[in-house]
């Protein structure tokens, strides 16, 4: 499978996704843990239909240590009990805040709520980062039609 367009081929896509990846440093930098920053990017790439986004934070996240079942169980979140309440919180805010169209409500008082009871305001700020970040990413991939199947873990780094 190829993709339908070679954006980051081009002098614009590489560009911007160079400028979109720098933003991410913060997150990257921030006190909000690693693990709920893999879940959360999972979580979107895989409610967005981002195969190469899902192929890449998947085995980012086993390379990293994450434990595959916890993996294997993020679509499922709701029903599984190996994930803790902050990242439920997390899970929660991800979804809602990238099915925004999806809602009228957007995100819900109650997973806010959920969210400060867990995170503190610079780990929040990283954790809307995230998922706006990620969400950016998705459609980028998506929109040009990005093959999975390929990635070796670290490649961007």
């Amino acid at each position: 499978m190829e993709a339908r367009f070679d954006y980051y081929g081009t002098e614009i896509g590489a560009k911007f996704a160079k400028r979109v990846g720098n933003t991410g440093l913060v997150v990257d930098q921030s006190t909000l843990p690693r693990a709920t920053q893999e879940l959360v990017k999972l979580r979107a790439s895989q409610i967005n239909g981002c195969g190469f986004c899902t192929d890449m934070h998947s085995k980012d996240a086993l390379h990293a240590g994450e434990d595959q079942v916890r993996l294997n169980l993020v679509a499922a979140w709701r029903d599984a009990t190996v994930f803790t309440d902050a990242e439920r919180a997390a899970l929660a805010l991800t979804e809602e805040g990238t099915r925004l169209a999806d809602a009228h409500t957007g995100v819900r008082e109650e997973t806010w709520a959920q969210v400060q009871k867990h995170y503190d305001t610079d780990q929040i700020a990283a954790l809307i980062s995230l998922i706006a970040l990620i969400n950016a990413y998705n459609r980028m991939n998506v929109i040009a039609g990005t093959p999975a199947g390929g990635y070796q873990p670290g490649q961007w780094s």
